[in-house]
């Protein structure tokens, strides 16, 4: 039977993931029609830096949300990295 909570987390995380990509849509029209040889307003700048980190986040507690589901169901195999080493190969 399915986690109610978790659908209904996974629900919420999918809406706020779309919301925050929704509201780079008018700052994105606005850098999109600024002349090449023209610097970007800082105000477009200001929402940049405030709606790009919105999006991060919400994407990465997404990400977070998807991959405890998917460890929960024994379906990321793979994805631990050992303490020290940050997944890298020498």
């Amino acid at each position: 039977m399915a986690d109610l909570t978790e659908i209904e987390a996974l629900k919420a995380s999918l809406r706020g993931a779309r919301s925050a990509a929704h509201a780079l849509g008018d700052v994105a029209a606005r850098v999109e029609a600024t002349d090449a040889h023209a610097d970007v307003a800082d105000g477009d700048l200001d929402d940049l830096q405030r709606l790009t980190l919105a999006n991060a986040v919400a994407a990465q507690a997404l990400r977070g949300l998807v991959e405890s589901m998917l460890n929960r169901r024994g379906k990321l195999a793979g994805a631990a990295v050992e303490p020290g080493d940050a997944g890298i190969e020498e």
